[in-house]
C-alpha cells in the first residue's frame, strides 16, 4: 500500500512540476505583455489629449533609433498620426480617430487582462488542490 501511495505522490508532484507550474509561469507572462500594452495605448491616449488640449499643430522631439540612440526630429504637423494597429501595420488617424481607436483597444485589451487573471487563477486553484491531494495521501494535518 504505501509503495502505490508513494507513486501516486510522485505522479501529483510530476504533474505540478511538469505541467502546472509551467502554464502558470506562461500565463503570468502573457498577461504581463498584456499590461505592458495596456501602458502603451494608455500612455499614446494621454499624449493626443495634451496635444488636443494644448492645440499643438507642430513639435520637436527626440526618437529613439535603436539601441537607445537618440535623433532630433521635427514635426511639421501633429494632426495626424500612425498608430500601431497590430500585425506590424500602422494606420494613419486624426486625433479623434486615434482617441476612438485606442478606447476599442484598450476594451479589448482590458477583457484579455480579465481572462488572463482568470486562466491564472485557476491554475493557482489546481496547484493548490494537488497539493492538498499530497498532504491527504502523506496523512499530514492541515
Amino acid at each position: 500500500m504505501d509503495k502505490m501511495r508513494e507513486e501516486k505522490i510522485k505522479k501529483f508532484e510530476e504533474f505540478v512540476d511538469v505541467r502546472l507550474k509551467p502554464d502558470l509561469l506562461l500565463a503570468v507572462s502573457q498577461r504581463d505583455k498584456l499590461f505592458e500594452e495596456q501602458k502603451v495605448f494608455s500612455d499614446l491616449k494621454r499624449s493626443i489629449e495634451i496635444l488636443q488640449k494644448n492645440e499643438v499643430t507642430s513639435l520637436r522631439t527626440m526618437v529613439n533609433i535603436g539601441s537607445e540612440v537618440y535623433l532630433q526630429a521635427d514635426v511639421p504637423d501633429t494632426r495626424r498620426i500612425f498608430v500601431d494597429v497590430g500585425l506590424g501595420f500602422h494606420v494613419e488617424f486624426t486625433w479623434s480617430e486615434a482617441l476612438e481607436f485606442i478606447a476599442v483597444k484598450e476594451a479589448r485589451i482590458a477583457r484579455h487582462i480579465e481572462e488572463s487573471t482568470q486562466l491564472i487563477a485557476g491554475i493557482k486553484a489546481r496547484i493548490k488542490l494537488v497539493c492538498e491531494g499530497i498532504r491527504e495521501l502523506l496523512m499530514l494535518p492541515g
